[in-house]
């Protein structure tokens, strides 16, 4: 399953996505992973969740990051949820264009059972409809 969450720059997605990240990893049932552009969250998560920042690597392209998604999976076949903070703070485009990264993203979920958390810096009511039935 994907959740998307979308509001504008400010409004505390960061800080609800790494609340539910610390609240999945005290559950336990697999390994989190959470995926930032930088390492401003690091020391708010939970030791348990694997932390990537992807500044460390040149991630500007969707297929780069869909990629980039496939080898964290085929890295560690326990994991349960990845959370994506601020999508486009990684990766280049805007939101008309990414419904083919959403469909793939989709499919690994899918294929893997892995949910993805994805959070936008954006209005609600800028978000395209394929990305609508993903919004939380």
């Amino acid at each position: 399953m994907i959740h998307v969450f979308c509001s504008e720059r400010g409004s505390g997605k960061t800080k609800e996505l790494i609340n539910l990240a610390n609240e999945k990893a005290r559950i336990g049932r697999g390994h989190v992973v959470y995926v930032d552009d930088d390492r401003g969250p690091l020391y708010q998560l939970n030791r348990e969740i694997r932390f990537i920042a992807t500044s460390d690597f040149k991630l500007k392209k969707m297929e780069t990051f869909y990629g980039f998604l496939c080898g964290i999976l085929s890295g560690d076949y326990d994991i349960d949820t990845i959370f994506v903070d601020g999508l486009f703070n990684i990766i280049d485009g805007n939101l008309e264009n990414m419904s083919h990264l959403f469909y793939d993203i989709e499919k690994l979920s899918e294929e893997y059972r892995v949910n993805f958390y994805i959070s936008i810096n954006e209005e609600r009511e800028k978000i395209p409809e394929f990305i609508m039935k993903y919004v939380a």
